[in-house]
């Protein structure tokens, strides 16, 4: 058993924005001064399909690359400042879904918020406006810097 698996998570979704980046350094700040750990998670989602058959593969997804160039894409971002443990993921599904899931029994669950289309997502994007109508944990949206 890991010394942080008792550690508060605090889960962020990324997925590439500037203002999921902005979450996930948000995240890590957070997680260091309340001491824990950021599950950083990025939702992998395959091309829409119609119709009546088997669910979509995609036999161009490489998770073992996505896996190092998400943890490269994290390590930009975050850089080498002090701060809490980061840990990854990368899930299939929908984003709102994904980082649901990922949320349960965390501290707080944390998103980027892209602005894009309507009255409330004018404001907020449609994966934050979901997530915060139906986390089980308190939800942050960050804006891009």
């Amino acid at each position: 058993m890991n010394a942080n698996d008792s550690a508060p998570r605090v889960v962020v979704g990324v997925d590439g924005s500037p203002s999921s980046y902005a979450a996930l350094r948000w995240a890590a700040r957070h997680a260091a001064l309340i001491g824990g750990v950021v599950d950083a998670v990025g939702a992998w989602e395959p091309p829409s399909h119609y119709g009546w058959s088997a669910p979509m593969v995609d036999p161009t997804f490489d998770r073992e690359l996505a896996a190092r160039r998400f943890a490269d894409e994290l390590h930009t971002v975050l850089g080498e400042e002090d701060r809490a443990e980061v840990r990854q993921s990368i899930v299939m599904g929908d984003p709102a879904d994904v980082l649901l899931d990922a949320a349960k029994g965390a501290e707080v669950l944390v998103v980027g918020s892209h602005g894009r289309g309507g009255f409330t997502r004018a404001l907020l994007g449609s994966v934050s406006t979901h997530c915060a109508q139906h986390a089980d944990c308190p939800v942050v949206i960050v804006r891009a810097e």
